[in-house]
C-alpha cells in the first residue's frame, strides 16, 4: 500500500472537509475576537447635559464635536431626570454643570461596564480643563466590589451560553443517538428544557449566594439563566438538525465567535467597532449580558427588548426542530410507502 493510500485512509475527503472548516473557525475566532477588542474607544455614547439654559446648547455642540466622536450628546432638564435616565439605561452617562460654582459633576454607572465609566469620567476631566473648571465623579450604579470591572455577569452568561450548546451537542451526536424523529425531537426538547432549569438555577446560587460576585434577585438570575441556555440549546438542536454535524460548528460560530466578543463583556457596546455593536444585542451572550447587569445593577429596568430576543431564538430554535423532525418522519413514511408498492422491492 502506497504512502497516498494511507493517506486516504487515514484522512477521508468528509474528515478533510471538516478540518477545513475547524480552521476556519479558528482564524475566523482569532479575528472576530481580536478585531472587536484590540482598540476599544467610546463611539457616539448617549451622555444627557444638565446645564443653565445660556450655555446649555453650546455645550451640547461642543460635546458631539469632540475629536473622534466619543459622545451624543442630548440635553436633559434636571439632574434628577439624568440620573433616573442613567438608571434606566436611556443614557450611559450624564454632566450636570454646577450655575455657581467651577465644580461640576458627571454621573456614570461602572455597573453597567467600568471601562465605560472611566471613559466618560476621562472626557470629561479633559473637557473641563479646557473650560478651567473641575469635574467630580458620582456613580450611581456601582459594581459590586467582588465584581471587578463589572465582568461576572458576562462570565455567567458565558457559562450558560457554553451549557446550552455543549449540552445540545451531546443530545444530538451522542454513541447510539439517532437522527430526531418528532418523538426524538420532543424527548430532546425535554431534556434540554430540564437542564436549562437546573443551569439557570445553579449558576445564579454560584455567582450570588456561594461568590457574592453579583447581587440581584436569584430568582430573576435563574430565570434568565433556565432562558439563555435553552436558547442556546435549542438553536444547536436546530442547526444540528438542519445541517448535520456542521450544526455544530455553526453554533459555535454564532454563539463563541461572533456574539462573545460582541455581548459587551470586556467592553460595552458603545466601546467596540460598528460591526460588534451592530450585532451584540442581537445574539445571546449580548441579549444575556445586558439583562444580567440590568437585574443585577438597575433594578432591573430596560430588559423587554433582550428578553424578546433570547425569547426569539428559543422558539425559532424549537419551531425548526420540531418541523424538521415531521418532515424526517413524513419522508421515511413516503420511503416505505414507495418499497411496498409491488415491483419497486429491491431484488434480493
Amino acid at each position: 500500500m502506497t504512502f497516498a493510500d494511507e493517506v486516504k485512509k487515514a484522512v477521508t475527503p468528509r474528515a478533510a472537509l471538516l478540518v477545513i472548516g475547524v480552521l476556519a473557525l479558528q482564524l475566523l475566532f482569532i479575528g472576530s475576537y481580536i478585531g472587536a477588542l484590540h482598540a476599544p474607544k467610546p463611539t457616539d455614547v448617549p451622555f444627557g447635559v444638565v446645564a443653565p439654559q445660556q450655555m446649555s446648547a453650546q455645550l451640547v455642540t461642543e460635546l458631539k464635536n469632540l475629536p473622534g466622536g466619543p459622545l451624543d450628546p442630548r440635553t436633559i432638564s434636571d439632574a434628577a431626570t439624568a440620573r433616573e435616565q442613567v438608571l434606566n439605561r436611556d443614557i450611559d452617562g450624564a454632566l450636570i454643570v454646577s450655575p455657581a460654582g467651577s465644580t461640576d459633576t458627571v454621573l456614570v454607572a461602572s455597573g453597567g461596564g467600568a471601562a465605560l465609566a472611566s471613559s466618560l469620567t476621562a472626557i470629561m476631566e479633559k473637557v473641563g480643563l479646557t473650560q478651567r473648571r473641575t469635574v467630580r465623579s458620582i456613580d450611581v450604579a456601582p459594581a459590586s466590589d467582588q465584581d471587578f470591572d463589572g465582568l461576572s455577569s458576562f462570565y455567567l452568561v458565558v457559562g450558560w451560553c457554553v451549557g446550552g450548546y455543549l449540552c445540545a451537542s451531546i443530545l444530538a451526536i451522542s454513541a447510539g443517538s439517532r437522527p430526531a424523529n418528532l418523538e426524538r425531537a420532543l424527548i430532546r426538547t425535554g431534556v434540554m428544557a430540564l437542564y436549562s432549569i437546573a443551569g439557570g438555577i445553579g449558576g445564579a446560587i454560584i455567582i450570588g449566594p456561594i461568590l457574592g460576585a453579583l447581587p440581584g434577585s436569584i430568582w430573576a438570575l435563574s430565570g434568565l439563566g433556565a432562558l439563555v441556555v435553552f436558547a442556546v440549546g435549542m438553536i444547536t438542536l436546530a442547526l444540528q438538525a438542519l445541517t448535520g454535524i456542521v450544526g455544530i460548528g455553526l453554533a459555535v460560530l454564532i454563539i463563541v465567535i461572533a456574539g462573545n466578543p460582541s455581548a459587551g463583556g470586556a467592553f460595552p457596546l458603545p466601546m467596540l467597532p460598528d460591526f460588534w455593536r451592530a450585532i451584540g444585542p442581537a445574539l445571546p451572550p449580548g441579549a444575556g449580558t445586558w439583562v444580567a447587569r440590568s437585574i443585577a445593577y438597575f433594578k432591573g429596568n430596560a430588559v423587554t427588548g433582550p428578553l424578546l430576543v433570547l425569547s426569539a431564538w428559543a422558539v425559532v430554535g424549537t419551531a425548526l426542530t420540531l418541523l424538521l423532525a415531521m418532515r424526517r418522519r413524513q419522508d421515511d413514511a413516503e420511503a416505505t410507502r414507495t418499497e411496498t408498492v409491488p415491483g419497486n422491492s429491491a431484488p434480493t
